[in-house]
Order: structure tokens, then sequence, then C-alpha cells
């Protein structure tokens, strides 16, 4: 069947014996939402037993707060704690409003600790304490010590759960190991950790050297080195490390270089993708914690904020205008052309913010290149300023037959595209100095830069050549 199936051509019933895989996201959506609709429970539970704990999650926070209850309801019991892991704090936390510390138990009984500590992090304290108290020692221990990290620090991401093997030992022995607790590697696993007794990370020892060599030989002798994280590291310098190492996982050491724990390639991709998530939403002057179904108040109230400034900056531009009002009142093409030169602007400097911040979070800007930068982004200012200034005066002296209007326009583009480009790529170095986040506010500060400028060389220029 079809991804694409058009509205209409959608089933009310999926055939039992159906592969979801073979359905879009927004296909599964539309269905969901019929039934939901509908209030057909059991048609709900055999369609979500059917789905991934990621794809009921995807599912779960693409409705309303008021559906997700009836849906969350249906989700079967045997997955209900992954689900919850997988869940957006804001969607988790009002499912779990009602639900007692016993259920919560059940939930989490099969989880591992990053899993459970991400469901804990959302409960009351009573609640987590009760909680904690089902869980087995070492389960109980992991999840204490990943509750020892802050949120932006590698140990709150990394698996506690690791699979260490010492060096003093033979490749049979390995393997009986291995052998007798088959459950400890998946079906990605390509490298053990390596201690010593101090558990001192050594390094890796590759599966296929486990296999390819003499059984009677020591794992110190195959021992490959590791590139390691240090679990107090900012996690998007981790992230930085994975994509310029271009490695799968990596262990996590504390500052004595003792093993504490492995980070996954799964969990940098999803902190990837949060990030992405949330520098969006700071160039668009909206709260990281916004969901896309929050409630309208809490929505307004998020944006609200934004605004204000935004408003704050307007008016600023609105007072350079008024100091202008004779010329403007004397030249009224000069009102008519006034949003050409801040919108070329305007566009210029976003093109040139967006690919300094993408850098910027890339770790790819630092040291010598910045004044290269600055350098590029000032001729490239210069020379699309002169193109398009050159355009813009010929457009000019079509409509208005003015000489002295279109060299106006012309010398305000030119002027205002350059300041944009510099301003595009100083403006977040400058604030990256004072240690604020250049996607949460590079972009207001931009845009008072462009309309300022703009309007500035355009109205002084005008004031010079035209009164």
């Amino acid at each position: 069947m079809p991804t694409s199936m058009p509205d209409q051509e959608r089933p009310s019933v999926l055939p039992g014996d159906y592969n979801p895989a073979e359905y879009s996201a927004e296909y599964k959506l539309l269905y969901l939402q019929d039934l939901v609709a509908d209030k057909a429970y059991e048609a709900i539970t055999e369609f979500l037993e059917k789905q991934s704990e990621y794809e009921i999650a995807s599912l779960l926070e693409s409705f309303p707060a008021q559906n997700r209850l009836l849906i969350w309801e249906q989700v079967p019991e045997s997955i209900k704690g992954e689900v919850l892991a997988e869940l957006e704090y804001d969607t988790r936390q009002p499912l779990l409003e009602n639900i007692s510390s016993q259920e919560i138990s059940l939930f989490t009984q099969d989880l591992d600790a990053q899993d459970i500590s991400e469901i804990l992090d959302t409960v009351t304290e009573s609640v987590r304490t009760s909680v904690m108290a089902t869980l087995d020692e070492e389960t109980r221990v992991q999840v204490n010590k990943l509750d020892t990290y802050d949120d932006w620090e590698v140990g709150s991401y990394m698996d506690p759960d690791i699979i260490q093997i010492r060096d003093d030992i033979c490749l049979a022995d390995v393997q009986d190991w291995l052998r007798e607790n088959e459950d400890l590697l998946d079906d990605e696993s390509q490298e053990l950790l390596v201690v010593d007794q101090s558990q001192q990370l050594l390094g890796l020892l590759s599966l296929v050297d486990l296999i390819k060599h003499d059984q009677n030989t020591l794992v110190s002798e195959l021992i490959d080195t590791a590139i390691t994280i240090n679990d107090r590291l900012d996690i998007q310098d981790a992230a930085a490390i994975f994509r310029s190492e271009d490695i799968r996982f990596a262990p996590v050491t504390n500052s004595y270089g003792e093993l504490v724990g492995q980070l996954n390639g799964e969990d940098i991709m999803e902190i990837i993708q949060d990030d992405v998530d949330s520098t969006m939403k700071n160039l668009a002057g909206v709260s990281q914690d916004e969901e896309l179904f929050a409630p309208i108040l809490t929505s307004a109230k998020s944006r609200s904020v934004w605004l204000g400034i935004n408003l704050c900056t307007a008016l600023l531009a609105a007072a350079v205008i008024g100091q202008f009002e004779e010329v403007l009142a004397e030249v009224v093409a000069l009102a008519i052309l006034m949003p050409v030169v801040a919108s070329m602007g305007g566009i210029a400097g976003s093109q040139t913010l967006t690919v300094v911040i993408r850098g910027m979070a890339m770790g790819q800007i630092g040291g010598s290149n910045r004044v290269w930068l600055l350098n590029k982004e000032l001729w490239v200012g210069a020379i699309n300023g002169i193109i398009w200034a050159i355009i813009m005066a010929f457009i000019a002296q079509l409509w208005f037959h003015d000489i002295e209007i279109s060299a106006v326009i012309g010398f305000a583009i030119a002027i205002n595209m350059t300041a944009a480009n510099v301003s595009g790529i100083s403006i977040p170095l400058m604030l990256k100095r004072m240690n604020i986040d250049p996607a949460l506010s590079a972009s207001v500060i931009l845009t008072t830069v462009t309309d300022i400028v703009g309007f500035m060389s355009f109205l002084g220029l005008a004031s010079v050549l035209i009164l």
C-alpha cells in the first residue's frame, strides 16, 4: 500500500497483517485521529500494539493535551515505560500526574538506568523515593550516579551499564564469560572496554580480535586506543568530538581516569536533534520549552517576551525615522522605498547569521578564522550590495524618473547590505564572548542594526542630496 495514499482512500480499518513500515507517519496520525474521534478504544489498542515505543511517543506528541490521556490508556502495559522515556518532559508530566508509584514501578522494572532516570525527573520527590526503593541495588546506584550530573554534562547522558573486561585475562576466558552472559552483547556491539584492577580505562578490545587470535592470548596484548570523553564535559562539545572523529560510541571517564560509563551514537543524535530544535525556536523568538500542542496561554506567554523586545527595537527604528520628518514630508517617494532598504539588509544579514550560527554549533569557528570570515562577509556584502543597488536604482529611475532618488536608494542598499553581512558574523561572535546564546538574541539585535543603519543611510543621504 502506498505511503502517500490520499485521505479519501484511507480505510476505516487497517488489515490485521499489515506492515507498519509501509505506512507514513502522517498516514498513521490521520488513521489514529479517526479512531480517537470515534472513541474506538479496542481499535486504538490494536493499532498501538503494532507500533514501536518511538512511534507511539511521536503520535502522542502529535495530539492536543485533551486527547493524549485517552490514547495513553490504550498503550500496551508492556511498553508504557519505554514510551514514557521517549516522551518530551511537558508531554510526560501530565500523563504521570494521576499514576501511583506502584504503577510507575511496574513500568520501570525492565528499563535501564538512563530511561528510569528520565522518567523519575518528572515525578514528585515522594514518588521518586518509592520507586527507587523497588529497584535492585545495581540499578539504584546507576540512577543515583546519573542524577549527580547537571543537564548539560556528558554524565547525565551516558549509559552507566557497560560491558568491561580485565586486561590480565585470556581471550578464552572472555568468550566463556560472554557465553554465560549472552544478553550483554547486542547486534551493534563491536568492542569491549578494557580496565585494570583499579577501574582505570586502558582501551578497547574488538570482537574481531577476540575471535581471530589465539585463545590463550592475554587481553592486554590486543588493546586498541580509545577516544575518551570526560564525564563533566559539555554535551555539545562531546557531540562535536563525535562528528569530527566519526565514532559510534566513546567510553566516559571521570577526572581520575576511571571508567564510569559510555556515550552512544544514538544519544548524540538525540542531542543534535534537540540542539537543532532549540536553535530554530530561539531564532524565531520562541521558548525552548514550548511544544507544538502546548496550551494557548502557555504559548502566548512564552512568545510575548520576545514580541515585547521586538516592539522596543521597532520603536527605536521609528525614532530614527522620526528624525527625518522634513525630508519624508517633502518627498513622498522615500516613504514608498524605505521598506526595500530595510528588507534587503534584513535578508542579507539573516543569511550570514544562519551560516555563522550553524558553524558555531559545529565547532568550526574560532581563533584566526574569525578574522578571515569577517573579511569574507564584508566583501560578500559589498559585492551583493553593489549589484542589487544598481538593479534597484534602475527600477527607481523607471518608477520615479528622478536621478537623485535613484542614487539615494542605490547607495543606501549598498551600505545596508554590507553592514548587515558584517553584523551577521560580528553579533553572534560578540554574544558568544559574553556567554550569551547567539541563537537566542542575535536575530533581534541584527534586525535592529539593519533597520537603523538602513533608515539612517537612506534618509540621511536623502537629506543631503535632495533637500
